[in-house]
């Protein structure tokens, strides 16, 4: 099976993309494991699939893999990539679409400045819905790793996330404490563990290990968890800038029930061909 794709990064956070409208491609575990090899693949973060949509109310249909071959419900780097990828294939000319994804719709739209702007819906904080193991909602909750409590914030972008706030991300025990958290028993999905660093009330700093990847350079529902939590635990005004390894996204939010808004860049890189 030849298949064309497309390499995408937002923020360094880098993608295959593949147009399944105009062809057909079928993705395994095992092809998108060889995919994503930096080695003996094209090499990414997570693998990227535009169809066509199954709801008359959507444009299109959005599936993400990661790296080790685990199809995940959501992706916000992606998603902006989605929307470049869309518009830059000819597969649409609106400025504004809804996508349907795994955890719901999403509406990205294409700024004129090329920036990117992506409704990521509205964050979840019942323990049930990320999923979580606690015995009801609160604003922290202590986490047992290695001995030691954490205080950790848990959320759902669409995808669960536990926010740690540290003192300074360059020093924080990311590769040490991220797989552990990833993993931990109390998060049956999983989780994408964020490791943030107030700077102001506008402005923090963000390194985050992502389920099923590891360590990236940038991760879109990681910067909006982090900035909504802040946000609940009054340490943060929205918009709030947050800045990570492989650059900075904007994330606006009004409070509870209402969406995240995350705007940041979203490039091409190259084209290809490939035969799985």
């Amino acid at each position: 099976m030849r298949l064309k794709f497309t390499k995408m990064q937002g923020l360094g956070n880098d993608f295959v993309v593949f147009d399944g409208v105009r062809q057909h491609v079928e993705l395994t575990p095992e092809r998108v494991r060889r995919l994503a090899d930096r080695h003996f693949g094209v090499g990414c973060d997570q693998v990227l699939l535009v169809e066509p949509a199954t709801r008359a109310d959507c444009d299109f249909r959005y599936r993400i893999y990661n790296a080790d071959g685990g199809e995940v419900e959501q992706c916000g780097n992606g998603a902006r990539c989605f929307v470049r990828f869309v518009h830059e294939q000819g597969l649409t000319h609106k400025r504004a679409i809804r996508v349907e994804t795994a955890a719901g719709v999403i509406e990205p739209r294409l700024e004129a400045d090329g920036q990117v702007t992506v409704d990521m819906g509205v964050p979840r904080f019942e323990p049930r819905d990320i999923p979580f193991d606690a015995p009801a909602r609160a604003l922290t909750y202590p986490l047992a790793v290695d001995g030691e409590s954490l205080e950790i914030s848990a959320l759902s972008m669409g995808n669960p996330h536990a926010v740690v706030v540290v003192a300074d991300v360059d020093t924080a025990p990311v590769g040490q404490l991220g797989p552990r958290i990833e993993g931990h028993p109390r998060f049956p999905a999983r989780v994408n563990a964020g490791f943030m660093q107030v700077i102001d009330r506008r402005h923090v700093r963000l390194r985050v290990y992502e389920r099923g990847v590891g360590e990236t350079l940038a991760c879109g529902t990681g910067a909006c968890a982090a900035a909504v939590a802040g946000i609940l635990r009054g340490l943060l005004d929205s918009p709030v800038q947050v800045s990570m390894r492989g650059g900075a996204l904007s994330i606006a939010w009004a409070g509870e029930g209402a969406p995240v808004y995350m705007t940041g860049p979203a490039v091409t890189v190259f084209q290809g061909e490939i035969d799985l």
